[in-house]
């Protein structure tokens, strides 16, 4: 992918849950040599090993609901304060809501332009598939799609996620059409914004996203006018 010398390649991946953003936003992350920032594993993580966060956080993720703005705003702003996302990132299941979004805007101030990506998958293609899906019992981590009966990192046992759980699914489509749906809007009249269609193979899906992440970032930053200057 060629982009503007010194310019970050900073991206969103947005879509609903199950529309695949974790298995994109990884090989896209793999192959251009960027950081994959994903809240939810953050989260899942901390869950498994106990931590203050995490057992805050194990309740309302087991209903299907967001974490608070604040915490997750907290969360995105330590990681991305770190070394290794000054060449970019791709981020995963970050903003959720508006004010999280508005808070990124900010953060990204002095980092170069944000490139947002929204994966579009119909509503019934995702109930199948988050029925399908499962977790390391053992590390907590999603399991590839190649990975058949045991964890491919730890040799655990998969089992079905407790929020992947037919209830919960459809609460946490609710909650994506209430609360995260909106940002599509927030983001959709930016020239770097782009949609993607998500129900294809996986492998359709890469090149379509990377098709679009180079254009979009190609894409000039807006010339900021000073006053007085000449038109």
């Amino acid at each position: 992918m060629q982009q503007r010398p010194g310019m970050a390649l900073n991206v969103v991946m947005l879509g609903p849950p199950g529309a695949g953003k974790g298995t994109q936003a990884e090989r896209f992350a793999r192959t251009h040599g960027l950081s994959k920032i994903s809240t939810g594993d953050i989260l899942r993580e901390a869950v498994h090993v106990g931590t203050k966060l995490g057992c805050a956080a194990r309740e309302t993720m087991d209903r299907g609901e967001l974490v608070g703005d604040d915490v997750m705003i907290g969360i995105v702003g330590e990681r991305l304060d770190r070394p290794d996302t000054a060449p970019g990132f791709v981020l995963d299941g970050f903003p959720r809501t508006v004010p999280q979004a508005v808070a990124l805007d900010d953060m990204m101030r002095s980092r170069g332009p944000l490139v947002v990506v929204d994966i579009v998958v119909p509503e019934d293609v995702l109930m199948r598939r988050l029925a399908a899906r499962r977790i390391c019992g053992s590390c907590g981590i999603n399991a590839s799609i190649e990975w058949t009966s045991a964890c491919g990192s730890c040799g655990g046992q998969l089992v079905t996620r407790t929020d992947d759980e037919d209830g919960v699914v459809r609460e946490r489509l609710k909650v994506y059409h209430r609360q995260t749906r909106p940002i599509v809007e927030f983001y959709a009249g930016r020239p770097t914004f782009r949609h993607i269609d998500g129900n294809q193979p996986p492998d359709v899906v890469t090149e379509a996203l990377s098709v679009a992440i180079r254009e979009a970032s190609l894409v000039p930053a807006p010339v900021k006018m000073t006053p007085g200057a000449a038109l």
